[in-house]
């Protein structure tokens, strides 16, 4: 699904009022119909719902849900933002129906003496300012902002929290932003959503869909995407019924230390959970016995070494390779991975140790073969390319990196993001903080090698596996808490994972 900037979002709407056609108050009304909707089947009608509304859209979007909740026996305050100049358009004309309709108690907050105390137990409903907003809060709405976040109250949003940003916030002052405990944004998630910086600030969002033209939706380019299992499912192929094993592929772990014995085994499980034909895991020979036991299905390739990689097998019959978990960065063994590169795969990710040892050798990263998949943790990243004072940021050195090396860059953690060569971006929406553990990634690693094995185009093979993985890390919190979640169960729900991407 698309991710649009709040230009674009705009430039949508207009062509909708345009083109539908309906008029833009009827269109206010829409959106405000889908938030009333939420509010009626998530709230009590004994909860007072306090109404905070701006002079834009954002508040016309507040009025009109305020008079719906009115109308459906709720207990509704408003309090309009007068900052001195009368409303125009839709916001008026809602400020009118409210009045005519009586049954909602109207303020106005002209000053902070007028900011009216809000119970604990009352609802708060934040219709300050839309995503259009480019300036920090200052005056009268910081003032404002700053009461509603020392109260208690629940706090819901309407399309996104007043003082944030659509994009890019690195400029912005996140402590004056409204603190929603739910954020209902409007047929579209704004880029800034997937921040984690941002979580505290938009609480739990879900995206309401207005009836926007599906054409223009169709029609308008943008480089922002989040991942969906409509979007992926026509990725993976329907076997053949004379299909066998070596028409999926034959895949290469390097993976596994002294010690680390661990990342090798969950790699390679999950490797061949992931469909591949045939997995060949090079070991050092201290891990052949651990490896044969509780991974019968995969074949060993033995390191001369007892304890780390040094060497690797002819590369010819391996129709993907993927290097990293749990090989330590160890002299010998950055120089076989130095090897690895200048003997350059067809098909490589790379993840852990190996992108540590390329950020102690940031001269080789020209190496790197084109649509390689690398899958580091922010720290990780961080080491390849240097801190970043904010995700925003953060995302521009990602798509810098993935341009000029022409690689795919994999980025964990929540809404894991993904980076392409042509400069598209994917956001992933499963999982869950319970993956925050070890093995998880190597376990990620492992998913991303058996699909490119099995001659999934790379970046596909990317997005289908970062979202099987997360909906495998969902699905094993059907079983367990969050809290008890290791990387094994998330192995362990592949199959069931992979199932529903397919439905």
């Amino acid at each position: 699904m698309k991710i649009f900037t709040t230009k674009q979002i705009a430039a949508i709407d207009q062509f909708t009022i345009q083109q539908e056609p309906i008029a833009s108050i009827d269109l206010m009304e829409r959106a405000a119909l889908q938030i009333a909707n939420w509010l009626i089947h998530h709230l009590s009608n004994e909860r007072k719902i306090i109404f905070f509304a701006g002079p834009g859209n954002n508040g016309g979007d507040a009025l009109a849900v305020a008079r719906i909740m009115a109308e459906h026996d709720f207990i509704c305050e408003v309090f309009l933002v007068d900052f001195g100049k009368p409303l125009q358009a839709e916001p008026a004309e809602n400020w009118h129906r409210l009045k005519e309709q009586g049954k909602v108690k109207l303020g106005r907050i002209e000053s902070q003496e007028s900011i009216p105390a809000v119970p604990d137990d009352a609802v708060v409903v934040d219709g300050l300012f839309g995503s259009g907003l480019s300036r920090k809060l200052d005056g009268l709405p910081l003032q404002i902002a700053a009461a509603l976040n020392a109260s208690r109250a629940l706090v819901v949003a309407i399309d996104i929290p007043s003082g944030l940003f659509g994009e890019d916030n690195s400029n912005n002052d996140l402590g004056a932003v409204i603190q929603a405990d739910y954020t209902l944004t409007l047929q579209f998630p704004k880029l800034s959503f997937f921040f984690p910086e941002h979580e505290a600030l938009l609480g739990r969002w879900e995206v309401l869909p207005i009836g926007l033209h599906p054409s223009v939706i169709s029609e308008t380019e943008t480089p922002f995407h989040f991942l969906t299992a409509e979007e992926i499912s026509d990725k993976i192929p329907v076997r053949k019924k004379f299909s066998h094993k070596g028409t999926y592929g034959h895949a290469l772990l390097i993976a596994g230390s002294y010690g680390k014995v661990g990342a090798a085994l969950l790699a390679s499980k999950a490797c061949l959970r992931s469909g591949v034909g045939l997995l060949t895991a090079h070991i050092p020979h201290s891990a052949y016995q651990i490896i044969q036991t509780a991974v019968p299905e995969a074949m060993c390739s033995i390191d001369a070494s007892d304890l780390m990689f040094t060497e690797f097998s002819d590369l010819q019959q391996f129709s993907a390779v993927g290097a990293g978990p749990g090989l330590g960065v160890k002299p010998n063994t950055r120089k076989a991975l130095l090897r690895l590169l200048e003997a350059s795969p067809a098909k490589l990710v790379l993840d852990a140790d190996a992108l540590n040892i390329l950020a102690m050798h940031p001269e080789w990263l020209p190496l790197l073969p084109e649509n390689s998949i690398l899958t580091p943790h922010p720290k990780e990243f961080e080491r390849l390319v240097g801190p970043s004072g904010d995700s925003y940021s953060g995302l521009q050195s990602q798509l810098a990196f993935s341009q000029k090396y022409k690689v795919i860059v994999v980025l964990k953690g929540a809404h894991t993001r993904i980076t392409s060569p042509d400069g598209r971006v994917f956001f992933n929406t499963t999982g869950n903080p319970g993956m925050a553990t070890a093995g998880s990634g190597d376990v990620l690693t492992g998913i991303v090698l058996g699909l490119l094995a099995q001659d999934f185009e790379p970046l596909d093979a990317a997005r289908v596996a970062v979202y099987a993985h997360g909906l495998a890390g969902d699905l094993a919190t059907v079983q367990c808490d969050e809290l008890s979640l290791i990387a094994s169960d998330i192995i362990e729900n592949l199959g069931e994972a992979f199932f529903q991407i397919r439905k």
